[in-house]
């Protein structure tokens, strides 16, 4: 393959909702360059994106695929994404690496949930954009509302490059407005003929072709005096000023295709080529430390890993953009975030499943390279010498959470292995071993998110494993003083053990008074790792309990507080005071105390109205208007408490507070009801007390299960 300078190689993304044509879009354009021979189809599972088995079983991406083309000179690497939330991950990371992002949207549905969803992450990179209506050939294709939506949805600043002259069943033609030309495609497609403009359509072309002029020379002062003087722009000043539109984030011209029909895509890569801006066009990156990194080919060697893939048989492949310098085979660099020394053994090229050696990338480029051992995704490396660390991409929090177990004993070892390469691969998997809930929990963006995890689980780690509903970290507390005693006394024929404790315990609270009728002699606040407090007094009188034994009473209250008495849940914020007791001189020692201090303290807190709390989430919720009532309706099925709405972006927001535990299936029911129209985000707000009816169940519960296991 030819050697491509930092100005000849653009990296695009392609984006939109699932089932608009990206893929398709991506081997049109393979096509059109010569890459491949004969146009693969999702219907007949042979295209060079979506290779992988689960996504020729679904008929739609699941995976980010990275794919180049060659273009009039140009190298153009193509992401191709997956259109479903679930897989937002694989977008953010395409996004972080692209410089234009190519939306395309289905002419028959015109804009779908996901390109709005996804476009508020390319206005967060602010990522230059070009919309391509595809599907024009479909008999219910309608470019006239799906540009209008477009505008709607993404604001006046996209504006149309191209529009059909007759879309539907019998499209084959596309007016050019900023060639002043008319394509006619041929029964196959492929390369048009250039037309003068048809007389009856030369009106509507000028008046169009005005409007892209305007909305260009808006944004330019030097290209504004000029029209003012000239009354119109050249077709160079035209594309210099959308190539500075573009990357301000001011202008997202619109073109024309039916990529299934291979009619439109050369267009676009042409435009990709001559306007889109490559990598040093780009505003420099930005360092952790402040610094700016300009993309230059002659710069100090320095690689950001975008995604991981793990091959069967092979390793991880790492792919990666090249931010600056030039990047040879079998260089060596310095992993930033790790301190680690990577040799790059191997590049590569990656087209599909499909890989190709190369000696070196520059500055601007994507390419692989296998066996990092200690480098993962958002790691930066460099040349040594350097000090650059990119900044990381951020991936959004996990929407669902489901314990996940093995089937087969002995796999336990090996699930963990499988999980720990899954979030490899995928950063928005959250793996957790919680000691707390005795389960390991998968967090993860959907149920569509869960199938394709439990199909990798299963096919290609080859476990088998269930999912279950999460236990929930409820906390236990009180709500009223009380005091109970416990003497321990056992003999054995030597020497025995004894010790009685007398103890007060309070509900604690920041900036409560010191305790009343008692003789403080000593306070310790210990923080819990799980949230609130314990406060401890030694308040013994006389030497009833010598000094040495209260570390021994602490230790007995914290073991109770890892399990308490209700269900087995952490205590919190409570206040123990220890103002009495005895001793035998030769049975009492550390075991006796600790002993008696559980049983006093699990006594007391029976006694002491114990509470169970239950941990909230703040949850917003963003959907169309039209559908929140139904969003409203089911969150009070939750027990949910609506503290407000709001607006942001084109969405509604409801902003409530909802327990976790009536949380777990929300995400499947609110793509089920909005049909997948919404999205929503949750962070932990507070504990709150458990209904009372709610607290007598669960307690049953758990002292049924404790019966069973004794």
């Amino acid at each position: 393959m030819p050697t491509f300078d930092t100005a000849h190689v653009k990296n695009i993304a392609l984006l939109g909702h699932a089932g608009s044509g990206k893929t398709t879009l991506a081997e049109c354009m393979l096509f059109e360059a010569g890459l491949i021979n004969r146009m693969g189809s999702i219907a007949e599972q042979n295209t060079v994106s979506d290779y992988h088995e689960l996504e020729k079983q679904r008929g739609n991406s699941i995976f980010s695929s990275l794919l180049h083309t060659t273009w009039r000179g140009y190298k153009i690497n193509i992401i191709d994404t997956p259109g479903y939330d679930d897989f937002v991950g694989e977008v953010i990371s395409a996004l972080r690496v692209a410089d234009t992002g190519v939306m395309v949207l289905n002419a028959t549905a015109g804009v779908e949930v996901s390109a709005d969803l996804i476009w508020d992450y390319t206005e967060q990179f602010k990522t230059p954009m070009l919309f391509v209506i595809n599907k024009l050939d479909h008999e219910h294709a309608d470019y006239t509302k799906t540009l209008a939506e477009a505008r709607a949805h993404f604001g006046s600043n996209v504006v149309p490059v191209q529009y059909p002259l007759n879309a539907g069943s019998g499209f084959n033609k596309i007016i050019d407005l900023l060639h002043m030309v008319m394509y006619e495609f041929g029964p196959k497609g492929g390369k048009p003929q250039k037309l003068p403009i048809p007389n009856e359509e030369k009106e509507t072309a000028n008046r169009l072709h005005q409007e892209l002029v305007e909305a260009i020379a808006s944004n330019d002062e030097g290209l504004m005096e000029k029209y003012f003087e000239q009354g119109e722009l050249s077709e160079e000043d035209m594309k210099a000023g959308l190539h500075k539109a573009m990357i301000n984030h001011d202008i997202f011209p619109v073109f024309c295709t039916s990529a299934s029909q291979n009619m439109g895509s050369g267009r676009i890569m042409g435009f990709i080529d001559v306007v889109c801006p490559s990598a040093n066009e780009m505003p420099p990156q930005i360092t952790k430390s402040g610094h700016a990194l300009p993309c230059n080919a002659a710069g100090p060697a320095c690689i950001f890993v975008f995604k991981t893939i793990s091959e069967p048989h092979v390793g991880e492949l790492s792919l990666f953009k090249v931010y600056s310098g030039t990047i040879k085979s079998g260089m060596e660099l310095i992993n930033e975030n790790t301190g680690a020394q990577e040799k790059l053994n191997q590049l590569l090229l990656v087209e599909g499943h499909n890989r190709s050696h190369v000696n070196e990338l520059v500055a601007g480029d994507i390419g692989a390279t296998l066996k990092l051992r200690n480098t993962h995704v958002n790691n930066t490396l460099h040349e040594k010498g350097q000090n650059i660390e990119l900044t990381p991409i951020v991936f959004p929090s996990p929407n669902m959470t489901v314990a996940v177990e093995s089937l087969r004993k002995g796999d336990e070892e090996k699930l963990a292995q499988a999980l720990h390469t899954l979030q490899e691969e995928d950063a928005t998997i959250q793996v957790e071993v919680s000691a707390e809930l005795k389960q390991t929990l998968l967090h993860c963006q959907g149920e569509l998110h869960l199938q394709v995890i439990k199909w990798k689980l299963e096919n290609i780690h080859k476990l088998e494993v269930a999912f279950h509903k999460p236990r929930i970290p409820y906390r236990e507390t009180i709500r009223k003083m009380a005091e109970a005693m416990h003497r321990h006394k056992k003999q054995s024929g030597g020497a025995g053990q004894f010790g009685e404790v007398h103890m007060r315990i309070e509900p604690w609270h920041e900036g409560m008074p010191e305790p009343a009728g008692l003789n403080v002699r000593g306070r310790e606040e210990h923080p819990l790792d799980w949230g609130g407090k314990l406060v401890y007094y030694n308040c013994i009188v006389g030497g009833a309990i010598d000094a040495r034994f209260l570390p021994s009473i602490l230790k007995g209250v914290m073991e109770k507080m890892h399990e308490g008495p209700l269900t087995g849940s952490y205590v919190r914020d409570v206040r123990v005071c220890v103002y009495d007791g005895k001793m035998h001189p030769v049975d009492s020692n550390d075991i006796s105390f600790k002993l008696a201090g559980l049983k006093a303290f699990k006594e007391a807190f029976s006694k002491a109205d114990p509470q169970l709390l239950e941990p909230i989430l703040q949850v917003e919720v963003l959907c169309p208007d039209e559908i929140t009532g139904s969003v409203m309706g089911d969150l009070q099925t939750r027990r949910a408490i609506v503290e407000g709405m709001d607006t942001e972006g084109h969405f509604q927001k409801i902003i409530a507070r909802v327990p976790q535990a009536e949380m777990a299936d929300y995400s499947s029911t609110l793509r089920s009801i909005t049909q997948g129209r919404a999205k929503f985000r949750s962070q932990f707000a507070e504990y709150a007390p458990v209904p009372f009816d709610m607290q007598k169940k669960l307690s049953e519960e758990y002292q049924k299960q404790a019966k069973e296991e004794d």
